[in-house]
């Protein structure tokens, strides 16, 4: 085989050389820079000078079209996903509820399922065997896990890969063409008018038995609801305005690491430390919002004020002054797991079908649209940043179904039995029944 020799080529420019030492061609390509600022060069080899120069034309193409894997670490899906959450979606870059289902999808699915795999070796079936397997998974109450489950976990993977393609470290996101499994839309029936009569009645028996006025009348999310101050109402103006949202409480031990006070959770800790604020921000730009309140409404949250200060005289020196609307007996927020516990001691009481505190939204919202309120109001009162809400909940109960049925039996029957002529002015006789 011939020596030959090239003489130093410009900076950026691609190279291709024999080595007598190896008997071998090599090729060099640059295809960007280094986080050190030096070139990012690729190298080649083959047996021939043709095999070489394949290799580089091919090279520079994927580096002319962006296609190149950055040079560097070699992630793993652990290593991506952890360096993901603690500098790309840490809050406040994303709300801290989305972020814990982010957390939650990493740690208990993915990291144990897939985290040795490096990200660019990762294919849609690693994925795919992934759902399946956490879809024949059990949870502690017996149930199978549901698809709403595996979807999250889809999301989180397939956002997470999208940076680390738009950051070069992936040529392609293989979360992209795994299927998760389908999630069967559930038909929500809204209570009807009677049984949030029920439902109201049955609340005035109860410490802030307002709450639920707010949830089955404006249709507040339970984050928004507890997130309330006396500062964000207006009596005067019979308004109030939507600026926060409660989070559930998160707490680790104070006392020391290991526990040493005896408790198993740290929320139990006497030491106990928050790890996430009381409030955050609403779930959108379109949460933060002004609401006008019925005169109902205004008339029950000033009774609440009348007994959250006699409340406020019995807790003495243990009351706790925090501005929260809704409260604990010694001032202190809700917690929204004993909110929930609350709602459904309520339906329970109330004799009515149970539901999902999240049902009482919808209710509001399909109130709102069959008394024909225009849909930009209702997005204003619900808080949805788009149209497309309007759809998602507005659902249209088996009572109003039958008065809709009710209504074309009059416009199609009783309409002609009434004149006793068909269209063409002949007479007819009673039309059969409908079934």
């Amino acid at each position: 085989m011939p020596r030959e020799k090239q003489g130093r080529n410009a900076n950026g420019r691609s190279s291709i050389y024999y080595s007598e030492k190896e008997k071998t061609w090599h090729g060099w390509v640059t295809v960007g820079v280094k986080d050190n600022g030096k070139p990012d060069r690729r190298h080649v080899r083959g047996q021939t000078k043709t095999e070489v120069s394949e290799k580089v034309t091919k090279l520079e193409q994927e580096r002319n079209e962006g296609r190149v894997r950055k040079a560097g670490q070699s992630w793993t899906v652990e290593t991506w996903l952890k360096h993901w959450l603690e500098n790309v979606v840490a809050p406040p870059v994303v709300t801290e509820n989305a972020y814990s289902a982010y957390e939650v999808a990493v740690r208990v699915h993915l990291v144990p399922g897939l985290g040795a795999h490096r990200i660019d070796k990762l294919t849609p079936e690693h994925l795919e065997k992934l759902y399946r397997k956490i879809m024949r998974q059990r949870t502690k109450s017996g149930t199978t896990t549901k698809a709403a489950t595996v979807h999250q976990v889809h999301r989180t993977i397939r956002a997470a890969l999208n940076v680390a393609v738009r950051r070069k470290h992936l040529l392609a996101n293989p979360a992209l063409e795994a299927k998760a499994p389908k999630v069967d839309e559930i038909e929500v029936e809204p209570y009807a008018v009677e049984q949030v009569k029920k439902l109201l009645e049955t609340a005035q028996k109860r410490r802030n038995s307002v709450r639920w006025a707010i949830a089955l009348a404006l249709g507040l999310r339970q984050g928004e609801a507890l997130g309330l101050k006396w500062a964000d109402i207006d009596f005067d103006m019979g308004t109030l305005v939507v600026r926060r949202s409660r989070l559930r409480p998160k707490w680790e031990h104070g006392c020391d690491p290991s526990g040493s006070c005896g408790k198993k959770f740290g929320g139990y800790c006497q030491q106990r430390v928050a790890l996430r604020p009381e409030t955050a921000g609403t779930k959108s730009s379109a949460g933060k919002r002004g609401i006008g309140l019925p005169d109902e409404l205004v008339a029950l949250l000033k009774r609440h004020l009348t007994e959250q200060e006699a409340e406020r005289g019995r807790a003495a020196d243990l009351w706790t002054e925090t501005g929260y609307v809704f409260t604990t007996p010694t001032g202190q927020p809700l917690n929204p797991r004993c909110d929930y516990d609350e709602w459904k001691l309520l339906v329970k009481s109330a004799g009515v079908p149970d539901g999902r505190l999240h049902d009482a939204r919808h209710t509001a919202a399909t109130v709102l649209l069959l008394l024909g309120v225009p849909e930009r109001t209702v997005m204003g009162i619900m808080g949805w940043s788009n149209t497309a809400m309007a759809a998602r909940y507005q659902h249209i109960t088996a009572t109003i179904r039958r008065d809709v049925a009710q209504r074309v039996g009059e416009l199609l029957w009783q309409s002609a039995e009434r004149t006793g002529e068909d269209d063409n002015g002949d007479a007819v006789g009673t039309p059969p029944s409908v079934a």
